[in-house]
């Protein structure tokens, strides 16, 4: 063991903070050495992701002191204080440790890179109001409400409008509880939900998830410039548009056609902007939601003025149909001028020039009168039991008032765009989708946490009091709007009826312009803060490497802005602008949202669930079944909202899921995914524990006992092929092995082993699981992996092994006694065994058997793992098309036609397909050649066991000669190749030669042509010659049969119960098995596995 020396050395900075969570930092120096970087001792896994290696904050600063780590009164623990700080170093990093701005910094904060490095990072300093209660405020203000919310109360009523606010704020309210609760259960960087979400379900949720919410973000923005578009052409500058309608029936594709446009002109601005000065984006922002605010007081406002001064904005009804009041001047069918009645411009629309006595004119404007309403009635009108209930429309129906008498009359189609008519087919569903976006926007505080004073008070305060406030908003909201305005004036989507002003801006007070500049600002605005956000979470997911084809879009320029995702957002957003239809466009990111809320809550439930150690949350209102209710929520508005795009949304979701499963990089976050894996492990464990398995369930569950070479490298990878062709990916799988030696020196080669097999495992596509057992004796170790392996009722059943070739030419025994061991003690466990013989020739797993048969020979029953182990080949492509055959012995006193018939008929039972055949066996005389083969046998074993023993002998003489004062060495001459040499007490003994030694050793000498007549002279045993016999014959038999077969599957015979016949028992297996090209000897294990029964 090298000797290390501790040094004290200065105290090196660190800039950033950059290994919070990095290996401590202590100077091991051996005397003489060069002092090592203190930055290559950060464990990094290669992405740039530090490895939790310690639990412990960095501890430079406490390297500097000079006696810190060898205090006196801690001598006891110097060898720990060598790895570990102390407790007093441990809290004065925790005191001095700052959490700085996370995420990408600033444009103005990157000028140049040296400045960047000569600034020290600003210790957070914003607290709930600025840092979390404002900015949610301003996300979730939006364009909905300034645009939609009068249409929705319209269409709805005030009763379907509360209660869709009510899902909608409810489904948010729960999934701020959840993300409270993961929010202050540590530290939040950039990202947000997305790394909420990952960090707690796991890379493939986190991905798929913050690839929805990216998706929902750039919407967002296209949906934010597309309200935008639509306020600046319908009501700021309606000369602006480009494209215009040829008739009335072709406004609604013009209008369209000029969002487009506009719409893809302002996008680009915004990419722009955000691409050149960000600053300027967040120095806005405080604009922006100035501009909502007012906005919002002014509805207020003007809403409690309508009380007694309502605002003059009057509708002109032909009937009981609501004109649109911008296409003629006065509210009459003729007006008076210079005393003589004329027809009014509302006459000449819908009636065509001539004398006004005989008129050609539209039936229904004939046959009903025009009246002027008020369309803001007031608070104290008691227009409120008018709009209570709903009044959906169909795409082109008219707005019609109730209460207003009208004589039905079939109009011309021509003068349909004098009146308001819907644009779009309206139903309580789409009414949420359109509606929840405007709930959205509760994770602005914990993306800023990186910025917070104390972000574990301040996210679930200022996030639950920004809910509250909107939702007591929208409330109030939807009641002032049922209450002051008229329903018809309510459910004009554009304000047609109100000479196009924006319907909210007709309540408003003083001006209706207040809203609609308002209103503009803040949508634009919004727009910016989503495509500056989108494009940062994107990064966010790049960096984090789980997705190998955004690996691009993780770079950006040198200050860190993400330009390639960027572009990226801006094309997905030119997607939606081209959509072009604010209501179409509202349900997708609804989806996307909904599916992110879906799973902030899902994380938080399983992390409650599990009670895992870590989570401890400092907000602790919250419970599962709260998370459950708001998962159980956002489910069901997906699917109330729109079916099929929730169905999209999650197909969209699952392949991310699985791509990032099958292809993107492994990452191990301690998520509750794997917590969850783990408690239903356990479960399933014991549920198995109650009893053994029935028949019917029985599989192989294979131990495979594979062996190393000098390199560790697996000797025979196709053991690993034949079972994963056995498995077909079911089952349990264990692959084991033995290292020899001591497990303190002999670790690192432990683990070395360990990634050998484990690679190899992964090439033959084995899945299961590794063991390596380090022993001082091969043999022990392979006895501790047929006991040990495996856990509860998940152990195995099976054994794997491998043929001991090469021993009939080995001296040395230690092969095949080994072998013999394992083959006892897999029958003493009442475990199965196989041993494919010459598996080098067995197929790999890109091969395919067009043709040829699996022969099964059935000498002895073993319960049925002939059959049952073929059967399970054949669901194997590589094996697929091979045929089945069964072959079993008759003696003489056996009817063979009687044998085939029964077991044909038990297969037919097992619903097993094969050919059977019966082979008499009728020649029991033991011919020359049998008898002439066990002499060898017999005579070899002979031949080693002196070779073995003189060997030994003329070492000992040799040791003796070398050094008579040499240590006595005992052991076994007959050892195999694990038991251990005994090393014998560290006394010296004198070793004399004497006359009557030396004596003995020529007596011994001159033995030796004697124990060559003896062993020529010898006799064999007459049951190894039985023994023989019957390998023989069978082999003649199988051989003759079964030549040309794929496989041959074969009963293995037991071990003899002497153990001096091991050697001849070898012998027997290699007389059965010749002239073979694949076989599979198998043992059972004592027990039934596989039954006729259903």
């Amino acid at each position: 063991m090298p000797h290390f020396t501790v040094v004290p050395v200065k105290d090196q900075a660190q800039s950033n903070y950059d290994s919070l969570e990095g290996i401590n930092w202590v100077d091991y120096r051996d005397t003489g050495q060069d002092v090592p970087d203190h930055q290559d001792t950060v464990s990094s896994d290669g992405h740039g992701n530090h490895k939790e290696d310690s639990p412990f904050l960095n501890s430079a600063s406490a390297a500097s002191k000079k006696n810190d780590f060898y205090d006196r009164n801690l001598a006891l623990f110097e060898e720990e204080l060598d790895i570990r700080p102390k407790v007093s170093s441990l809290l004065s990093r925790l005191v001095s440790y700052t959490n700085i701005t996370q995420g990408a910094k600033e444009h103005e904060e990157e000028e140049s890179a040296a400045a960047s490095r000569r600034k020290t990072p600003k210790s957070p300093n914003m607290g709930t109001l600025m840092g979390v209660y404002l900015p949610c405020l301003q996300n979730i203000f939006g364009v909905i409400l300034f645009l939609r919310l009068t249409w929705i109360v319209g269409m709805a009523g005030i009763m379907q409008s509360l209660l869709i606010v009510l899902m909608c704020c409810s489904c948010t309210m729960l999934t701020a509880i959840s993300m409270s609760a993961i929010a202050t259960n540590g530290v939040v960087p950039a990202g947000g939900a997305y790394f909420m979400i990952s960090r707690s379900l796991g890379p493939e949720f986190g991905g798929a998830v913050g690839l929805c919410f990216y998706l929902g973000t750039t919407f967002a923005s296209a949906m934010y410039i597309l309200g935008a578009i639509e306020i600046f052409l319908k009501y700021l500058v309606p000369q602006a548009a480009i494209f215009h309608a040829t008739d009335t029936l072709g406004s609604d594709s013009a209008m369209l056609n000029n969002m487009r446009v506009y719409g893809s002109l302002c996008l680009s601005l915004m990419a722009v902007v955000v691409f050149v000065g960000v600053k300027y984006v967040n120095k806005l922002a405080s604009l922006f939601l100035a501009c909502v605010i007012i906005s919002i007081v002014s509805i207020y406002a003007g809403a409690f003025k309508s009380m007694t001064h309502p605002p003059e904005f009057t509708i002109c009804m032909l009937g009981n149909r609501t004109l649109v009041r911008d296409r003629f001047d006065v509210c009459a069918k003729t007006v008076i001028k210079d005393n003589i009645t004329v027809p009014s411009q509302l006459w000449e629309m819908f009636c065509l020039p001539g004398n006004m006595s005989s008129p050609q004119c539209d039936d229904y404007f004939i046959q009903n009168n025009v009246t002027e309403i008020h369309g803001i009635p007031g608070l104290g009108s008691g227009i409120i039991r008018e709009n209570m209930w709903s009044d959906y429309q169909q795409k082109g129906e008219i707005s019609e008032k109730a209460g207003l008498q009208s004589v039905d009359a079939h109009g011309a189609t021509e003068n349909f765009g004098m009146y308001v008519s819907a644009d779009i087919a309206t139903s309580f569903t789409l009414l949420v989708g359109i509606f929840f976006p405007s709930a959205t926007g509760i994770m602005a505080g914990s993306n800023r946490s990186g910025d917070l004073r104390d972000a574990q008070k301040s996210i679930p305060v200022g996030t639950i009091l920004a809910i509250t406030t909107t939702s007591l908003v929208y409330f109030s909201s939807v009641v002032l709007f049922g209450s002051c305005i008229e329903g018809v004036v309510l459910r004009d989507k554009f304000g047609d009826a109100v000479r196009k002003n924006l319907v909210v801006g007709t309540l408003s007070w003083p001006s209706p312009w207040v809203i609609v500049i308002g209103s503009f600002f803040s949508t634009v605005g919004a727009g910016l803060q989503s495509l500056t956000g989108a494009p940062r979470l994107l990064q966010a997911i790049a960096k984090d490497n789980i997705i190998p084809f955004l690996r691009v879009f993780g770079h950006g320029k040198t200050n860190g802005e993400p330009t390639w995702a960027l572009l990226l957002t801006g094309l997905i957003a030119e997607l939606g602008i081209l959509i072009a239809s604010l209501d179409m466009v509202a349900p997708i990111l609804s989806m996307f949202f909904l599916m992110c809320y879906l799973f902030v809550n899902l994380a938080c439930a399983v992390q409650t669930l599990l009670r895992t150690p870590s989570w401890r949350p400092r907000f602790k209102y919250y419970h599962w079944a709260l998370s459950f209710l708001g998962m159980s929520m956002c489910l069901a508005l997906m699917f109330i909202s729109s079916w099929y795009y929730a169905i999209v949304a999650m197909v969209i979701a699952g392949m991310i899921y699985k791509y990032i499963e099958y292809q993107g990089a492994e990452k191990e976050w301690g998520d509750g995914i794997r917590g969850l894996s783990l408690s239903a492990a356990r479960y399933a464990l014991l549920r198995l524990e109650v009893g053994p398995p029935h028949t019917k369930n029985w599989r192989p569950q294979l131990l495979v006992l594979l062996k190393l070479d000098e390199d560790l490298h697996v000797k025979y990878p196709r053991l690993l092929t034949f079972a994963s062709q056995l498995k077909a990916g079911k089952g349990l799988t264990i692959v084991g092995c033995v290292v020899q030696g001591n497990f303190l020196e002999s670790y690192g080669e432990m683990q070395a082993a360990e990634q050998a097999i484990k690679n190899m495992m992964e090439i033959e596509r084995v899945k299961g699981f590794c063991q390596i057992v380090v022993a001082s004796k091969v043999r022990e170790g392979i006895v501790h992996l047929i006991q040990s392996c495996g856990l509860g009722g998940m152990k195995h059943n099976t054994v794997m092994m491998g043929w001991p070739y090469g021993w009939r030419q080995s001296e040395d025994p230690r092969a095949w006694k080994t072998f013999i061991n394992t083959v006892r003690c897999t029958t003493a466990a009442h475990l199965a065994l196989m041993v494919p013989k010459n598996v080098s020739f067995y197929p790999s797993n890109h091969e395919r058997f067009t043709d040829g048969t699996i022969d099964v020979w059935w000498i002895v029953h073993d319960g049925g793992m002939l059959m049952l182990l073929p059967f399970l080949l054949k669901l194997h492509k590589v094996w697929r098309k091979c045929k089945m055959r069964i072959f079993t012995v008759a003696q003489m006193d056996d009817n063979s036609i009687q044998m085939k018939k029964d077991l044909a008929m038990f297969l037919y039972q097992l619903r097993i397909e094969a050919e059977v055949e019966v082979v008499e066996m009728h020649d029991s005389d033991i011919s020359a050649y049998t008898y002439e083969r066990t002499l060898m046998m017999e005579q070899r074993s002979q031949m080693l066991r002196q070779m073995r023993l003189s060997s030994a002998e003329r070492e000992r003489e040799a040791q003796l000669v070398k050094d008579r004062h040499s240590l006595v060495r005992m052991g076994s001459l007959y050892s195999d190749e694990e038991e251990e040499v005994v090393e014998a007490s560290p006394e010296k003994v004198h070793m004399t030669w004497t006359r009557e030694k030396c004596e003995a050793e020529k007596r011994n000498r001159s033995n030796a042509p004697e124990n060559f007549r003896e062993l020529m002279s010898l006799k064999p045993d007459q049951s190894n010659v039985r023994r023989m016999h019957t390998a023989v014959k069978l082999n003649e038999v199988i051989v003759n049969r079964s030549h040309d077969a794929r496989l041959v599957l074969l009963n293995m015979p037991g071990p003899p119960r002497d153990t001096d016949g091991d050697e001849n028992y070898m012998e027997f297996l290699e007389v059965l098995t010749e002239g073979l090209e694949r076989v599979l000897l198998v043992r059972g294990g004592g027990r039934e596995v596989i039954t006729i029964y259903s």
